[in-house]
């Protein structure tokens, strides 16, 4: 085989030696470009399939980016006009794993590292303080970014310039844009916090002054004017958080005793959000006390002018113990004497006074309905006894505090369930959607492509070379043979080599002739035809 092959080569090269020169540099090239595509073809076959990993990404989230992946040994390629990341299509979801591991990528926007930028000579104040501003939205989009179900967020802030000579100032203000996660939703709750947060973050900003949408162009905040419809709407969740409240109570006792998935149960709160203030003064009459007391007392008594002149000797008080006696020149008798005593007593009744708030959302009615599915018995599903159901009844009262004062009800009611059907199976992804049937695609189509060049191209080519240069050395035989008489052959060689090889005898000569007579018929004639024009 080896010397077929040496001899397929040697009459390649005689054949594109005999060629013309330009035709030898065209093959030349044609041959290297037919094999310099086979090996791209090979090389591309190899190549894994990328899919993208993340795009848009900043030159930073790149580099970080890139560096895990090259730890990880997952090979990657970046598209330099978009700044994406494409990763191997089979190794995408363990990429994204692993970057979410180390909380990569982070999200665009600059925060407070503006302020680390050199700035130029000569910045105005305007430009200072719209870079201060552009920081601290920068700072807020980065916060908000961080919170479950938030894929990226941009904060607006409306600041108005404040002067102390303006006496009615605005109102700063703020929008937040928010874009959510395919699939996912944030709650009220959830979007008064970012409310909450923003407004705290910058100085003179209320919370009802922070408008919060997503990227859909919802509203999710409420404004002043809807205050009462927001008050109604934080009533009905506290009533459906009581109420599934009840019903999980109910279930967790009832499950045990029927199994799982054979009770259900709803309630019906009926709640009171009367805010009711009252005030109560009441007094104890048996419990009498004295809190204060005045007693007053008089004493008078009267007596007879005293004679004399009138003047202030004749006005004198009579003396201690001449109550009666003769004074001056006149004479006086005994006088009336009156006396008195006034008593004044204030009593303190036992007084009480109490304020009661009533609190808001007490329970004013609940009503129970239960339906509990029939128990498993030999013969199948077995209705439960009234027994049963009346000590189910008991339990459920037991647990919801049932309280007959206020009107509550339960009731409870057996009856079979019925099976639900088995949901369809999904349909199986279609084979050519399945990405291991692209892979092997491409390189059956790599592979053909390779085998077309090399049988279809390289093949008759060397082929014809092959042949061009065993006609070549056969016409040289002959024309040694007719020139000497005495060609060279070599056992079991072709007559090609056994011409070049070295002197034979005469039957080997003969057999070497015919063989070449057998292959180039053609040329052995033109020989005999020339040599019969030249011996005439």
């Amino acid at each position: 085989m080896a010397l077929v092959k040496a001899e397929d080569i040697g009459n390649q090269i005689e054949g594109m030696s005999n060629l013309p020169l330009f035709k030898q540099i065209g093959m030349m090239i044609a041959f290297a470009a037919t094999v310099a595509l086979a090996v791209a073809i090979v090389l591309h076959v190899k190549e894994p399939s990328y899919r993208m990993l993340y795009g848009s990404l900043s030159d930073q989230e790149v580099m970080e980016i890139t560096t895990v992946l090259d730890q990880a040994g997952i090979r990657y390629e970046i598209n330099s006009n978009t700044n994406a990341v494409h990763v191997d299509g089979s190794r995408v979801h363990e990429a994204r794993m692993k970057l979410a591991g180390l909380g990569l990528p982070k999200g665009s926007g600059t925060g407070y590292e503006l302020l680390d930028k050199e700035q130029g000579f000569g910045t105005s104040q305007f430009i200072e303080t719209a870079r201060y501003q552009r920081a601290i939205e920068g700072e807020l989009s980065r916060t908000i970014s961080s919170l479950n179900n938030i894929q990226s967020a941009r904060v607006h802030l409306a600041i108005p310039k404040q002067s102390a000579f303006v006496r009615n100032r605005k109102k700063a203000s703020a929008s937040v844009m928010l874009n959510l996660y395919q699939g996912r939703l944030i709650s009220n709750e959830q979007a008064s916090s970012i409310a909450h947060l923003v407004a705290s973050s910058v100085p003179s900003l209320e919370m009802q002054d922070v408008t919060v949408v997503d990227q859909n162009g919802r509203l999710l905040t409420q404004p002043d004017a809807d205050t009462h419809i927001g008050q109604s709407s934080t009533q009905f969740e506290y009533r459906q958080k009581l109420e599934e409240y009840y019903i999980k109570r109910i279930e967790e006792i009832l499950e045990p005793i029927i199994g799982a998935g054979k009770v259900r149960a709803q309630v019906m709160a009926d709640l009171d959000f009367t805010v009711t203030e009252q005030t109560h003064e009441s007094y104890n009459p048996d419990l009498p006390s004295i809190r204060s007391e005045q007693t007053v007392e008089e004493n008078s008594s009267s007596m007879a002018a005293q004679g004399g002149i009138p003047g202030a000797l004749s006005n004198q008080p009579p003396g201690p113990g001449v109550i009666g006696s003769d004074v001056g020149n006149g004479a006086s008798g005994a006088g009336p004497n009156n006396n008195s005593r006034r008593i004044v007593r204030n009593y303190e009744l036992d007084r009480t006074i109490s304020h009661t708030r009533h609190q808001s959302g007490r329970i004013k009615r609940l009503s129970v309905a239960v339906v509990v599915d029939n128990k498993a018995g030999e013969d199948g599903s077995v209705p439960l006894t009234d027994d049963e159901i009346s000590r189910l009844n008991s339990l459920i009262k037991e647990s919801i505090g049932f309280n007959p004062a206020r009107g509550d009800s339960v009731n409870v009611m057996n009856a079979p369930f019925l099976v639900e059907a088995e949901p369809e199976p999904l349909p199986e992804t279609p084979l050519l959607d399945q990405p291991w049937v692209w892979d092997a695609l491409k390189q059956v189509i790599g592979l053909g492509v390779v085998l077309f060049l090399v049988f279809g191209v390289l093949k008759p080519v060397l082929k014809n070379l092959a042949e061009k240069g065993a006609a070549s050395k056969s016409e040289t035989v002959v024309q040694q043979i007719a020139a000497n008489g005495q060609p060279l052959a070599i056992d079991g060689a072709s007559p090609a080599m056994a011409a070049l090889s070295g002197p034979t005898s005469y039957e080997q000569t003969l057999e070497t002739a015919k063989s070449v007579a057998k292959q180039e018929p053609q040329r052995v004639a033109q020989v005999v035809k020339e040599w019969v024009e030249k011996d005439g």
